[in-house]
């Protein structure tokens, strides 16, 4: 990533304050295939993480995360508006430059994530569940990329998906779903099999592939009530495998 480690430094450790109330002290490790292992420690056992990895397959990267419990089990309760819908996440963090999926570069911590969240549809150019329907499809478990940031109107220390502000264009993926802030929702399927999430996700150009680096989260989002910036934020940490984002898994 070309971020400055500083700003790394800084990013990490504010998202680690933000995740020790939810009770985070655990031991983590990395073995020697690049997985990341963690202690069973969550509230919630589909989320609560085991291990996690991220392997090389040619031009893709495999997405791994191992829970101790059903795999996408919960998912948020409807409310019926867009105003303060929640998202519920299995994410991915890494060290790859926000300009390797389309976006500007240095733009903030390129993660990747699976999502579901009943009140929006964010997937725009699908009909996932083949209902004759793109804009309904929120329900189910999907991919994305997105942008992290820090920003404390979301509350101390926590992160959001980046906003674009009013009047800014920025370079974005062609599967941008059209919403006001750095997230791609391209069309890769997700498979959650008992335990395990697994998504492939091809690139453009494998040598953007080399020395990447990982974390693993669990987490809940939520849209601002006003539906305005920050329209994204991080409110619920689940669990994080490394319990300070500093990315030790390593792509295998």
């Amino acid at each position: 990533m070309r971020l400055s480690s500083l700003l790394l430094f800084s990013t990490f450790a504010s998202f680690s304050t933000a995740c020790s109330v939810a009770g985070h002290g655990h031991h983590v490790h990395e073995n020697k295939d690049g997985e990341i292992h963690d202690e069973a420690d969550a509230t919630m056992a589909d989320f609560d993480i085991v291990h996690a990895r991220v392997t090389r397959d040619s031009n893709a990267l495999v997405f791994h995360m191992h829970v101790s419990g059903k795999a996408g089990d919960t998912r948020p309760t409807a409310r019926g508006t867009l105003a303060s819908a929640e998202v519920f996440s299995y994410v991915w963090p890494t060290s790859l430059d926000s300009s390797v999926v389309g976006f500007e570069a240095d733009q903030g911590i390129l993660a990747f994530a699976v999502t579901a969240h009943p009140d929006f549809d964010d997937t725009p150019l699908y009909d996932e569940d083949g209902n004759g329907n793109k804009d309904d499809d929120g329900y189910l478990w999907h991919s994305h990329w997105v942008v992290l940031v820090p920003d404390d109107a979301c509350g101390p220390g926590a992160l959001k998906v980046k906003d674009i502000p009013p009047g800014q264009s920025p370079r974005v993926p062609p599967t941008w779903p059209g919403l006001p802030i750095l997230i791609d929702s391209p069309d890769i399927p997700v498979t959650m099999d008992a335990a395990a999430v697994a998504v492939r996700v091809p690139f453009a150009d494998a040598s953007e592939l080399k020395d990447v680096r990982f974390d693993a989260v669990t987490a809940g989002l939520q849209v601002n009530a006003n539906v305005h910036a920050p329209l994204l934020c991080v409110r619920d940490v689940f669990d994080i495998a490394s319990n300070d984002l500093s990315l030790p898994g390593r792509v295998r």
